[in-house]
């Protein structure tokens, strides 16, 4: 189940953010967990907060990673990127409760075209002090492994 407070026919433009989507809460039983299979992104970046679950983040430039309660993780689609953001394996199997956020924010003209998607999460103790990832790019980047 995903809701999604903003854009609605009321609410349709707040630049730079184009869009939240909440991620449940939802109760999962074994093999009913679903997630979003390859599919593009184009301009923009996604900051995705996971509450509780876990995802798996696959791209078509190699990147992955795993996200669990409290993992925030930024992607940079820039000139475009195919991923995909699924229920991690054993998560899948078992079920739980998943439950997230994720944020699309309009990236600068000057960086739509940008030909090298990143992928980055921050260090798990980060949120309450850091910098936003586009004040410091080499302090707040942390490659997923």
């Amino acid at each position: 189940m995903v809701r999604r407070p903003f854009p609605t026919h009321r609410l349709d433009h707040i630049d730079p953010f184009l869009l939240l989507d909440e991620m449940g809460p939802a109760d999962h039983g074994p093999g009913e967990a679903r997630g979003a299979p390859d599919h593009p992104h184009r301009g923009f970046e996604t900051v995705t907060y996971l509450l509780a679950g876990r995802m798996v983040h696959a791209d078509s430039q190699g990147n992955s990673g795993k996200l669990g309660p409290g993992d925030v993780q930024w992607m940079t689609a820039g000139a475009g990127v195919v991923h995909s953001e699924m229920p991690e394996p054993e998560f899948a199997r078992t079920g739980g409760r998943m439950h997230g956020f994720q944020l699309w924010v309009n990236l600068p003209r000057r960086d739509k075209i940008s030909r090298c998607p990143l992928l980055r999460r921050p260090p798990r103790n980060c949120c309450s002090s850091a910098a936003p990832p586009s004040a410091s790019r080499s302090s707040a980047t942390a490659p997923l492994s």
